[in-house]
């Protein structure tokens, strides 16, 4: 059993900054695609970014140019950098390996853009 821990998340004033983390409990975490997902209140589930094993990212486009993913294979973790935080991605972020059917989630963490 795999286990992913967020953390990072907290309030934040639109145009600010956080760091997310997402820290897994297995060397399986260095084989496999990290996706960072959100849900907002009332809203599905949506995708935020992903980076394979080798590294190579993918953003939707509402973030494109302001988040920034990556990983440390070394340290079984991965990170989400949020820059220019607007009210809209207010939400409660996930980390996930291994696939968003069969794969394994964080409890989540929660990120609040407001003044």
């Amino acid at each position: 059993q795999v286990q992913l821990v967020e953390s990072g998340g907290g309030l934040v004033q639109p145009g600010g900054s956080l760091r997310l983390s997402c820290a897994a409990s297995s060397s399986y975490f260095r084989f496999t695609t990290v996706g960072w997902y959100r849900q907002a209140p009332g809203n599905q589930r949506e995708l935020v970014a992903t980076i394979t094993r080798g590294g190579s990212a993918n953003y939707a486009d509402s973030v494109k140019g302001r988040f920034t993913i990556s990983r440390d294979n070394v340290k079984y973790t991965s990170y989400l950098q949020m820059n220019s935080l607007k009210p809209e991605d207010t939400a409660i972020y996930y980390c996930n390996i291994g696939g968003v059917d069969s794969g394994y989630w964080g409890q989540g963490t929660q990120v609040t853009v407001s003044s």
